[in-house]
C-alpha cells in the first residue's frame, strides 16, 4: 500500500474529525456509496479512541496513522499506532441488551467495529501494531 493516501496525526481525540475528513473526502473521489464512508468513519472513529484511550495509556501520545487502499469492489483502511499492542479478537464482544439495560456508556467500539466491516485483521510488528478493516462495496458509483 505504499501509494495509498494515508494522514498521520497526533493521537488526540481532536484529530478525530481530521481522519473522518480525510476518509469523506478519498471516498468522495472514489465514488464510495454513502453508507459505506459513514462506516468507514465509525470504525476509524471508534479505533483511533481505543488507541488514544488504551493503546497509548501510560505512554507518551504518539502518533496514528489512517492509511486507505480503495480497489474495485472494496476499501481497506490500515490503523497504525506504536501503542500497547491489543488484539481484538481476544476481547469479548460486549452483551449490547445488558449495557443498554444499564445505561452504560463506552464499551461499544470493538462492536461497532465489527459490525460496520466485513473483515477485521491485526497484525502487529517492530513497525508498530496494524489494524487492517476491509469493507466491500456494494453499492459503488461509476467515476
Amino acid at each position: 500500500m505504499e501509494d495509498s493516501p494515508k494522514l498521520t496525526l497526533a493521537a488526540e481525540l481532536s484529530s478525530l474529525a481530521y481522519f473522518r475528513e480525510f476518509i469523506k473526502n478519498l471516498c468522495s473521489q472514489a465514488g464510495v456509496e454513502e453508507q459505506s464512508c459513514y462506516d468507514l468513519q465509525i470504525a476509524s472513529d471508534e479505533a483511533c479512541t481505543n488507541i488514544i484511550n488504551h493503546g497509548y495509556a501510560g505512554m507518551n501520545p504518539g502518533s496514528i496513522i489512517l492509511e486507505l487502499d480503495p480497489s474495485p469492489g472494496s476499501i481497506v483502511m490500515t490503523i497504525t499506532d506504536f501503542g500497547h499492542p491489543f488484539e481484538p479478537a481476544e476481547a469479548p464482544l460486549p452483551d449490547v441488551e445488558a449495557m443498554m439495560l444499564e445505561k452504560k456508556s463506552g464499551g461499544f467500539g470493538l462492536y461497532l467495529i465489527y459490525q460496520t466491516m466485513d473483515r477485521v485483521d491485526y497484525q502487529t510488528s517492530a513497525y508498530g501494531n496494524h489494524l487492517i478493516l476491509t469493507k466491500i462495496l456494494a453499492g459503488e458509483k461509476s467515476t
